[in-house]
């Protein structure tokens, strides 16, 4: 099988495993992966997953392949408050939750990291829809608060709270406090009840 060939098949997926491969062609020469990578026609994502090269230039893809290449997964703590608007910070790594055990993946779309959660807790993200009408999944804003202070029980004080500098006019006026408290019923820990009441204190809610 040609590039051509191959390209033409394969790219509209945008990124593909080396299982999915052989799955439809078996006999598909292993040695081409590594020939088109060196070549810069193909990128690798972690071990067994690749994309195309030219994905590069379009938006939203380096959260497309977030979820593809460690699933099943959704994009949310930092990197969702930051889609958000609720941190100031330009978030560099993508960060995602997970069933599967922690992972971390660097790789020339960027650096993925992902936090396990128990399957109970793996609830409360989204479908984002892309330009060309693929998707990728992603927190709700108040699943993105309730994941961090769930994940990082570092925060416990006001102070520690205020550190996080949450969007003032974001939790005033756009929190959906009613679905918030729904996720932090469902998850049912006196921990994160705790934290979350201490929280919306800093900003008088």
């Amino acid at each position: 099988m040609t590039y051509l060939q191959f390209y033409t098949k394969w790219h509209p997926f945008a990124c593909f495993s080396t299982r999915q491969v052989k799955a439809i062609v078996p006999d598909f020469n292993r040695n081409n992966y590594l020939l088109w990578q060196r070549s810069g026609q193909i990128i690798s994502l972690r071990q067994g997953w690749y994309a195309f090269a030219d994905y590069r230039q379009q938006p939203d893809y380096a959260y497309y392949f977030a979820g593809q290449i460690y699933a099943p997964s959704y994009i949310s703590l930092h990197t969702a408050l930051s889609f958000y608007g609720i941190i100031p910070e330009a978030v560099v790594e993508i960060t995602s939750v997970s069933t599967q055990k922690t992972a971390r993946y660097t790789n020339a779309f960027g650096t993925y990291s992902y936090q396990t959660v128990r399957p109970r807790l793996f609830f409360g993200y989204e479908a984002k829809v892309m330009a060309d009408g693929k998707q990728y999944w992603m927190a709700t804003p108040e699943k993105a608060i309730v994941d961090l202070l769930y994940l990082y029980p570092q925060y416990e004080t006001e102070e520690q709270m205020r550190e996080l500098r949450f969007d003032e006019d974001w939790m005033i006026d756009s929190l959906d406090r009613n679905r918030l408290q729904d996720y932090v019923a469902r998850i049912n820990s006196p921990a994160l009840t705790r934290r979350v009441r201490i929280l919306l204190k800093v900003y008088g809610l």
